[in-house]
């Protein structure tokens, strides 16, 4: 057999091996596992299939050109198709949010927020291009102890854009305190007093651990007479496919740039994106061109133009079902959490508002004990997040799980039936039962897509999408 043979059949094997695993594991997490991650989403048919279409290995770079009237130019031939979707999902998005301004060529959340602290300092060092350009002098974000992201810390994404503190030797950071009596949420009086003292350049809210609106009107208005004003930013990652009337309005409440990633509580492929009301003629016009540039060429060549197209789809997705799927998924996440505590499980947040105001529930499980539970869940097909909840010491001591609803509410789980869920999940948290089976077989019940084209409808393009991708012969 020659060495050529050999190679080939090695490769067969290693496809099939592989290929067999992963169809292995997408029946296991799409049919059999009830996947509570908040962070995640499965995408429609149609959108999952779209992503891998043509444009998925291409490229669509592309800026305004000052010497040539600020026309877009793109530095690829064969890409009027992409241009007319990148168009299209500009348009939509800003629809979705109700905003003037979106950029879309971001691949991730965090690369949105990395883009916004670059775009933002470029603005501030606007003045003069002669000196060293300075970082922020002072930022104020959630701690990530409770519930701030990684990418708006100093050890994460903020850490190259922040300055010294010369008194305490460290990032110019400062968290917003919170409430005693309930540390997901923020205490206003002593924020305040913060602002006050440290004069924050940049205000960043959202979390991912996150039960409650942000008080973004409050600290708007709270900061209106500081000159210059400190800019808000909502790292609305989490919470981008809650946006609306049921939840939130950032912009409106008085945020200057909302920065998401898209495959969260939001229909999306895994991207990102930042949006505005700084078009032009707005006093931070400026600011707005600063952050497009920090994206490209700043952040990103090629811009995945296969989840961008996918993107789309999702958004339309959005546009047409979202005021539904939003009111599902909140109304789910109270009744879990009412269901869960009612199961004599440890819940954690507000009662007053069915302890919690968003997609997510949090338990408390025992000091350290929530790798082991989310372990224990995920051998019973229940596959949550472990989570550090605020007064412990470390993530590796987590005492809490952190749960969304928004993925299970899209395969068309209401109420009651989160209810049931929160009892097996009780069996297996209180009483170390093993439900696997069981919850197996509840799972199965919940398999069809909700909140997308209905599968009569989609079925036909789906199939005309796989036959161009098998067999571009017969066309």
């Amino acid at each position: 057999m020659s060495d050529t043979t050999k190679l080939k059949e090695s490769l067969e094997n290693l496809a099939r091996d592989l290929v067999e695993k992963a169809r292995s594991n997408t029946v296991w997490r799409q049919r059999n596992a009830v996947n509570l991650i908040p962070s995640e989403q499965t995408m429609s048919p149609l959108v999952r299939l779209l992503s891998i279409t043509d444009p998925s290995g291409r490229y669509a770079e592309h800026k305004k050109v000052k010497a040539l009237g600020d026309t877009e130019v793109y530095y690829y031939q064969g890409t009027w198709f992409i241009t007319e979707v990148e168009l299209e999902l500009v348009k939509r998005m800003e629809e979705f949010l109700g905003c003037s301004e979106v950029e879309t060529r971001l691949i991730s959340g965090q690369m949105a927020n990395v883009t916004v602290f670059s775009g933002v300092l470029d603005y501030l060092n606007r003045v003069s291009r002669k000196m060293e350009p300075r970082r922020f002098r002072s930022v104020m974000n959630h701690h990530i102890g409770k519930g701030g992201h990684l990418s708006a810390q100093p050890m994460g994404g903020l850490r190259d854009y922040v300055s010294i503190d010369p008194v305490t030797e460290r990032r110019a950071v400062v968290n917003f305190p919170v409430l005693a009596d309930n540390p997901y949420q923020i205490d206003l009086p002593e924020t305040a007093k913060l602002i006050e003292q440290h004069k924050p350049e940049l205000i960043i809210f959202g979390k991912s651990m996150m039960l409650h609106r942000e008080p973004v009107k409050k600290i708007s208005q709270m900061i209106a007479g500081i000159k210059p004003k400190p800019i808000i930013m909502y790292d609305g990652a989490h919470v981008l496919g809650l946006f609306g009337p049921y939840f939130q309005e950032p912009l409106t409440e008085g945020a200057d740039i909302i920065t998401a990633s898209t495959h969260k509580t939001f229909f999306g492929t895994q991207r990102g994106i930042v949006a505005s009301n700084m078009s032009k003629g707005t006093d931070y016009f400026d600011l707005w061109k600063s952050i497009v540039r920090r994206a490209f060429p700043g952040s990103v060549s090629n811009h995945h133009l296969g989840t961008l197209l996918g993107l789309l789809m999702a958004t339309y997705e959005m546009n047409t079902y979202g005021r539904d799927y939003q009111r599902q998924v909140i109304a789910n996440a109270k009744a879990f959490a009412i269901a869960l505590k009612e199961q004599g499980l440890q819940v954690e947040g507000d009662p007053e508002v069915n302890y919690t105001e968003t997609h997510q529930v949090i338990l408390r499980v025992g000091y350290s004990k929530g790798i082991e539970t989310a372990d224990r869940l995920e051998k019973n097909n229940i596959i949550v997040n472990y989570q550090g909840l605020p007064d412990d010491e470390a993530f590796t001591s987590s005492s809490g799980l952190r749960i969304g609803t928004q993925e299970m509410t899209r395969f068309g789980m209401k109420e009651e039936d989160f209810k049931e869920l929160a009892g097996y999940m009780a069996e297996v948290i209180l009483s170390e039962k093993d439900v696997s089976q069981q919850v197996s077989d509840f799972r199965k019940r919940f398999t069809k897509m909700q909140y997308c084209l209905p599968e009569e409808q989609a079925r036909p393009l789906v199939d005309g999408l796989i036959d161009s991708l098998i067999d571009l012969k017969r066309r």
